[in-house]
């Protein structure tokens, strides 16, 4: 009766290590359907740099200065950002699209703030939007934020997006490199119209040769 019981215990134990001993399992890598990389910089308001300036404090905590970054890690510090974004780290090459959205500083222990922002693309290569979200340990070298939608060329676009910080001039300017890698990309609804209306027109190119041919 003891041997009964211990055979089907000893049968499932043996299963077991088996199926932690398969040799050469290898785990799948995804592969990036679209990969771009882009740099924005920011510029914020300080009192001095009105028409330069292209960020801005619109929230900090109790007493403190809207020009000046709060101390402790600038915690409670909100900023808003309509920041240019070029294919390149210079500040002055022609902009692509714009970069708007927020950062909040949300500790007080580590320097480090949380995102939520969209790339605005409008250039000869790309149309559409990019959406980010997520938190930012600035002091980290890189650090990755998701993607979590987009339109027109990014339609419902979905990936990481791995940030570094380029340039830091103390509290005034500081460019980001951000190194998008798409794993959902799907077509716009203008491109499948476009590819629809094509179909169309050579289905009737077709029935007007088969026209002829039936004619002659």
């Amino acid at each position: 009766m003891g041997a009964r019981r211990f055979t089907p215990i000893l049968l499932f134990f043996i299963f077991l290590s088996g199926s932690f001993a398969i040799p050469g399992k290898k785990i799948k890598q995804y592969q990036p359907c679209k990969h771009l990389v882009l740099y924005f910089h920011d510029i914020i308001y300080n009192g001095k740099n009105a028409e330069n300036a292209t960020s801005a404090i619109v929230a900090a905590p109790k007493g403190s200065n809207y020009t000046i970054l709060a101390e402790q890690n600038h915690f409670g510090d909100v900023v808003v950002f309509d920041d240019p974004i070029t294919l390149d780290n210079n500040l002055y090459s022609k902009p692509v699209g714009r970069a708007q959205g927020l950062y909040i500083y949300d500790r007080k222990d580590i320097f480090t703030s949380w995102l939520g922002f969209t790339f605005v693309l409008n250039s000869t290569d790309y149309q559409g939007t990019i959406n980010f979200i997520g938190a930012d340990p600035i002091l980290v070298k890189t650090r990755d934020i998701s993607v979590v939608g987009g339109t027109g060329d990014f339609f419902m676009a979905r990936g990481i997006a791995t940030l570094m910080t380029d340039a830091f001039e103390g509290s005034v300017y500081f460019r980001l490199r951000v190194d998008i890698k798409l794993y959902e990309c799907c077509q716009s609804k203008n491109v499948i119209d476009k590819g629809k209306n094509h179909a169309i027109d050579r289905y009737q190119i077709q029935r007007t040769v088969e026209d002829k041919d039936e004619d002659s």
